[in-house]
């Protein structure tokens, strides 16, 4: 390749990688993870769909690091829903789903309003923004901690500890070095204990909030235990800011790279939801899923063994031709379908509603109150992580904040 797959490279533009193994070898043996990366969107959306293709790989993640000790660790790893097989998925799912229905989700959005309104009238008026710190961290880091009833000054340490967990993800299994195994168990101790506090209280005095939630949740007699209450609680916190965090300022950052688009947009708000769909096909923050193999199987003509991982290109999927006409044109009028930047199937994203209506308001506020709005010319510096894609800071330039 003339790009190589899971290099550095690939943090500033994944893409080109993409189209390259995907017109010379779309089910491909990437010999460094020892796994295989589909990516064409047929053969993804087929993979994601196969039961033979288990999503509880925390087990094979504990043999992997080869210590005994993280026990604890992938106790809670493989208790999040998003990497359960089926069975137990549907279980989860089942128990929590109706927190994130289309009715609840739009009765938060005068909240999320108000929240963004907020934010953004706290933006000194220099013609500077970072809308990554200033804006697209904190609305929806605020959101998911005010939706599960927690402090907004305990961000940063909850933060931290996500951070911890996903350095384990996203990244080349065998380059997952011991102290960031050592510091994500750490980080589960802490996790476990702050959180027990907190499903203690909820017992104790229950609220509207959601691990009030989980700790009532029951279905004919069924309630989650202490470790899927605390898995599940982290993946909400972790899943529910960064992965909009990251839609907010990749899509921003693709409008300001294609200016009659964003132009169309001031234009015209009614297509924000368009374009917020648009903006997760063309450069989505979840690159990618791991399936692995609960038994052999064929692919694209390619024989996958029991045990071997699958990389689900889902970015990728998102940019093939055959599926997307055009495909690595931004157009936010595109008349679009079955995206993958949620997922597919049974593990679809159960916050995808939430997510896509914090980021239509946030571009709504955008480009209503900011005129001018472009590039400072400044390098851009990505997150270091393959699995979750997203600027370490955006800074931008306006002429004036309007009203």
């Amino acid at each position: 390749m003339t790009s190589p797959l899971f290099g550095p490279e690939m943090l500033v533009d994944p893409y080109p990688a993409y189209d390259e193994l995907r017109r010379t070898d779309p089910v491909h043996w990437h010999q460094p993870f020892g796994a295989w990366v589909l990516t064409r969107y047929d053969d993804v959306v087929t993979a994601v769909q196969d039961p033979r293709l288990r999503s509880d790989r925390a087990g094979g993640m504990s043999e992997r690091a080869g210590c005994p000790e993280l026990q604890r660790l992938f106790d809670v790893i493989g208790a999040q829903m998003n990497i359960t097989n089926p069975e137990r998925h549907h279980r989860l799912r089942a128990l929590v789903a109706k927190v994130f229905t289309p009715r609840a989700v739009d009765a938060l959005r005068p909240a999320v309003e108000a929240l963004v309104n907020e934010l953004l009238d706290h933006v000194p008026d220099q013609g500077r923004l970072d809308v990554i710190a200033d804006f697209a961290f904190p609305l929806p880091a605020l959101v998911i901690t005010r939706l599960l009833g927690l402090e907004s000054d305990d961000l940063e340490r909850l933060k931290g500890w996500s951070d911890d967990f996903s350095a384990i993800f996203g990244t080349d299994p065998s380059a997952v070095t011991t102290e960031q195994y050592q510091r994500a168990l750490r980080s589960t101790h802490e996790l476990t204990e702050f959180f027990g506090a907190e499903f203690d209280k909820r017992r104790a005095t229950p609220s509207d909030d959601l691990l009030s939630l989980l700790v009532g949740a029951e279905i004919d007699g069924d309630r989650l235990n202490e470790t899927e209450l605390i898995a599940n609680a982290n993946l909400f916190l972790a899943a529910g800011h960064e992965t909009t965090t990251h839609l907010i300022g990749n899509g921003l950052l693709a409008l300001l790279r294609h200016p009659d688009q964003l132009r169309l947009l001031r234009d015209d708000p009614s297509w924000i939801p368009n374009a917020v769909e648009e903006f997760l096909r063309y450069d989505g923050t979840v690159q990618f899923m791991v399936r692995e193999a609960g038994e052999d199987l064929m692919i694209g003509g390619k024989s996958i063994r029991t045990g071997q991982l699958v990389y689900l290109m889902f970015a990728a999927a998102n940019r093939d031709p055959a599926r997307f006409p055009d495909p690595d044109r931004l157009d936010v009028r595109r008349k679009l379908e079955g995206h993958l930047a949620f997922g597919h199937g049974p593990h679809f994203c159960l916050g995808a509603a939430l997510a896509r209506m914090e980021a239509g308001v946030a571009f709504a506020a955008l480009l209503r109150r900011f005129s001018g709005l472009r590039l400072t010319g400044e390098p851009l510096d990505y997150q270091e992580n393959l699995e979750l894609r997203g600027l370490k800071s955006l800074p931008v330039a306006f002429d004036h904040p309007l009203a």
